[in-house]
């Protein structure tokens, strides 16, 4: 790495910093320490399958949380970029002026309102028609320590390989500790992780990266049929459960707009099987039909029943997210609990 990209890739871990000060706390004591885990290795340089030596893991740690404290009250620093400065959320100004060192860069905000940033190799870069900007990055300078697979920011897609790759890794470890026989399972069951697991993650990588990669455009789809409005809202609903349900929603309208009839379209089962170990939390609560057509699929039956609900649910979504939108434009910054009562009267579901 030569000297500029050094300097380019310290202001971004520094930002990098800021943000875990601020979110690393958000998670579970277990998640929290499988992600550090993770953390450590990529920092570290270390392979997936390599033994972390616990006394320097835990100073590591230490040291970390120390850093995180003492840049907690932080604002995040414009980039400096050959000489000029650039705010560190002007995401599509800052990488045109990465381009001629090959790098690529996001800034955004992921659930909660949480800052995420990261800086990495630019594997190919696509314009699409409908005015998207695709990124694929591959190897990782800098990130937070929760990173994201994939990334949409306004007209900017991001998929990021290593990160998609080192994610997999986590949860196939997660998984491995009791084996259960379910969706995830039989998912990590397609490929010879036993006999080689850095091929197996490799293949598996591939194909959840076309699939991720359907997934953004689908995002970038569903936010163009809702229009600013939803983002608004989402700024207002932060860190509530109506929050939780809002992102969902837009997530269940992105797969049935592009994932799914994908996913069916090709009759890739590992693939499936991932997507649907993958659907947990307030998305498997709100989609109790998908649930179901899956383990019809499961019991031998066809797609058939996948297909009913994909295909019922694209306009479900669409319209449930319209009248979220209504009710948010009504109430503003009180619509929380009016929308959370709302999305379980139109799933018909249970708290």
């Amino acid at each position: 790495m030569n000297r500029s990209v050094e300097k380019i890739r310290q202001q971004v871990q520094h930002n990098c910093h800021i943000a875990d000060a601020r979110h690393g706390g958000d998670f579970t004591m277990c998640t929290y320490l499988l992600k550090m885990r993770e953390f450590y290795r990529w920092e570290q340089g270390l392979g997936i399958q390599a033994v972390l030596p616990k006394e320097a893991l835990g100073d590591w740690l230490m040291a970390r949380e120390a850093l995180w404290e003492s840049l907690d009250a932080r604002e995040y620093l414009p980039l400096i970029i050959d000489g000029k400065e650039y705010e560190a959320f002007d995401v599509a100004a800052v990488n045109r002026a990465l381009e001629p060192h090959g790098l690529v860069y996001s800034a955004g905000l992921a659930n909660g309102a949480r800052a995420n940033f990261f800086l990495g190799e630019l594997l190919q870069r696509e314009n699409g028609e409908d005015g998207f900007v695709l990124h694929l990055s591959g190897r990782e300078y800098a990130r937070c320590l929760s990173a994201p697979p994939a990334m949409a920011v306004e007209k900017e897609i991001f998929l990021r390989r290593e990160a998609l790759s080192r994610y997999l890794w986590e949860k196939y470890e997660s998984w491995g500790w009791n084996r259960p026989d379910n969706a995830l399972g039989r998912a990590f069951a397609s490929y010879d992780f036993a006999g080689d697991a850095e091929t197996a993650l490799a293949r598996m990588t591939e194909a959840e990266m076309a699939a991720a990669r359907e997934h953004e455009l689908g995002e970038y789809e569903a936010s163009r049929l809702l229009g600013p409005d939803w983002n608004r809202m989402l700024l207002d609903l932060a860190l509530s459960p109506a929050e939780l349900m809002a992102r969902a929603v837009k997530d269940h309208l992105a797969d049935a707009l592009r994932t799914l009839p994908r996913l069916l379209e090709e009759a890739n089962p590992a693939s499936l099987h991932f997507y649907m170990g993958n659907l947990s939390g307030m998305r498997r609560h709100l989609f109790p039909g998908l649930v179901a057509a899956y383990e019809h699929w499961l019991a031998g039956k066809g797609f058939a029943s996948m297909l009913e609900a994909v295909e019922w649910s694209r306009q479900h979504w669409l319209d449930l997210a319209r009248e979220m939108m209504d009710v948010h434009r009504r109430l503003g910054v009180g619509s929380a609990e009016t929308l959370r009562r709302l999305v379980l009267e139109r799933c018909g579901v249970n708290d």
